[in-house]
């Protein structure tokens, strides 16, 4: 038996290259190698357009209980602020003593009624002490200096007198021995030297007469003159020793008003200098009140504006009587003045609430007070949208305040919902979703 082979004819090159491939259409391009850019591409696209797109808005959710959601109204806003004052006395009046000194006694007590002229306190200065008998001493040795200088000076008054009436009675003998003389050498009974004589002797001691008559008048001056300069010079002395006097009196502190010794700052013992602050009397009867306002009203408080308070059911009314320039610690100072009657049993020290009118009353958009205001400044505000599921932060900007409102220049409209509670939890977030 014979077996046949069967061998299967081998693929020639040609019948390879023959082969039909079938071309990809409709929708099965899209999934190509060759559509892969283009796929790429339109991602890219895509991802571009939605960049600028979307919104650029941060969104934080909030719980809506948490917030507080308040108004904006059209209404009357009452311009006023609410400061805090303390009662004064209307008069007070530094107590200082003029002379130094150490705390002797102290014979009021502080917050007890005072008249003029009641001592307060006494101090004791040794080295006051001692001036004053330096001075008495030079004062009783001017005085002696003075009485022998008049006793010397009316002792050469004397004698000047007695050497006028010398001269005068020797130009009177001499006068008549010349004339003497003259008549007998008209006689020719004596020679013309022994006539001579006479006259030059008589001329001699009556221009002696004139110079001591002339010395007795300016002696008299000079002693006038010192005696007056001696007198004022003792004048002073005793002037002098008087104000020493005063100044021992000095040590005696006393009130120099009728009051109440509001403070008194010594202890016995305490040594105290001349001008230094020891307390004060208040006056009794009328007082003030003042103020510190933020340095914000500085240029809207001015004197006559008004301030009312409530005491005890009852509506007092206060006038701004001064303003203090002075800025300390971003505040200043502002007294007031009862347009009326006082409160009973008002007391120096006492706290009142002031509600300080600075202008009319006038139609705006206000918004309640809130927390939201430290962080804002101000300048914008979460507004609440119609169906209450968000808030959008907006720009405003608010213009005066006072205890309850702001006052919404721009940015709100009446009716409008807005969050006044704090935003101190809530960052930079453009929207809040409840």
């Amino acid at each position: 038996m014979t077996t046949v082979i069967l061998k299967e004819p081998k693929a020639t090159e040609e019948s390879i290259m023959d082969k039909i491939i079938e071309k990809k259409t409709g929708w099965r391009v899209a999934f190509t190698k060759k559509a892969l850019p283009y796929w790429l591409g339109a991602l890219l696209l895509a991802f571009i357009v939605y960049l600028i797109a979307r919104p650029n808005n941060k969104t934080l959710r909030v719980d809506k209980d948490t917030v507080t959601i308040s108004n904006a109204i059209k209404g009357e806003f009452n311009d006023y602020i609410r400061i805090s004052g303390r009662v004064q006395p209307m008069t007070t009046i530094q107590l200082s003593p003029q002379e130094g000194g150490i705390v002797e006694k102290i014979l009021i007590e502080e917050g007890s009624p005072v008249k003029a002229g009641d001592a307060i306190l006494v101090l004791t200065n040794d080295n006051l002490d001692m001036q004053i008998l330096n001075a008495e001493a030079d004062l009783a040795e001017k005085e002696n200096i003075q009485r022998n200088t008049q006793i010397s000076m009316e002792q050469q008054k004397l004698d000047v007198r007695q050497n006028v009436l010398e001269y005068s009675i020797q130009v009177e003998r001499l006068r008549r021995s010349y004339e003497q003389q003259k008549a007998l050498y008209e006689d020719k009974l004596i020679a013309r030297e022994e006539y001579l004589k006479a006259e030059e002797d008589y001329r001699l001691a009556k221009q002696k007469y004139d110079l001591v008559r002339e010395r007795a008048v300016q002696d008299s001056l000079y002693r006038s003159t010192q005696i007056n300069r001696m007198e004022e010079s003792l004048e002073s002395m005793l002037l002098n020793m008087q104000m020493i006097r005063r100044r021992k009196s000095n040590l005696i502190v006393k009130a120099p008003i009728d009051g109440e010794l509001g403070l008194l700052d010594v202890v016995l013992g305490q040594s105290i200098t001349a001008g230094t602050k020891i307390g004060q009397i208040n006056s009794v009867g009328t007082y003030k009140v003042e103020a510190q306002i933020d340095e914000h009203y500085i240029d809207r408080v001015v004197e006559g504006l008004e301030a009312t308070f409530e005491r005890q059911g009852e509506t007092y009314s206060t006038l701004i009587r001064k303003v203090y320039p002075e800025v300390r610690d971003g505040k200043f100072k502002a007294d007031f003045k009862f347009a009326g009657e006082q409160p009973d049993n008002i007391r120096s020290g006492q706290t009142y609430y002031l509600n300080l009118q600075l202008g009319q009353p006038e139609e705006a958009v206000i918004i309640p007070r809130g927390t939201f205001y430290q962080k804002t400044g101000g300048k914008w505000i979460y507004v609440v949208n119609k169906d209450g599921t968000r808030a959008i932060r907006r720009e405003i900007r608010i213009g005066r305040q006072n205890p309850q409102y702001y006052e919404v220049l721009e940015g709100l409209e009446p009716g409008e919902k807005v969050i006044t509670s704090g935003y101190d939890n809530y960052g930079d977030s453009d929207v809040l979703v409840f």
